[in-house]
């Protein structure tokens, strides 16, 4: 299963371990998933991840990202056409279809409207545990 994975989601799985983007990680850590995710992408969850709101372990925030992108797939993103809330979203949208992700998973549902998915399922860590589970 392909999914693009909003920096919110990370975040939280770091901060949290034992909830519901935890075992999104999880199962990406597991090749239950497969990140799909290109450089803008991986800038962002580096920068937040080192940067000064959190006091992530830089080593092992590199190590993280660096397992991340060697199991993951690395995709051109074409751009999109899309209105968003928050541009910086804007990334997400155009890898998930770029790729042909399965799933778009965040923690902020509103800031991808439906009229903006472009065909792509955006879903919470909760909905994609549950896909998982199905699937």
């Amino acid at each position: 299963m392909r999914i693009v994975l909003d920096t919110n989601v990370l975040v939280s799985a770091i901060l949290s371990p034992n909830g519901p983007p935890a075992a999104v990680l999880r199962a990406l850590l597991t090749e239950r998933g497969r990140l799909c995710f290109d450089e803008r992408i991986v800038s962002e969850y580096r920068d937040v991840l080192t940067g000064a709101k959190f006091s992530f372990d830089r080593e092992l925030v590199e190590e993280l990202i660096g397992f991340l992108e060697s199991a993951g797939t690395p995709t051109l993103a074409s751009p999109l056409a899309v209105d968003l809330p928050d541009p910086w979203d804007q990334m997400f949208i155009e890898v998930a279809v770029s790729s042909g992700a399965d799933f778009l998973v965040t923690g902020n549902l509103k800031h991808y409207p439906e009229e903006a998915r472009s065909g792509v399922k955006v879903v919470s860590p909760r909905e994609f545990l549950d896909a998982l589970l199905v699937g």
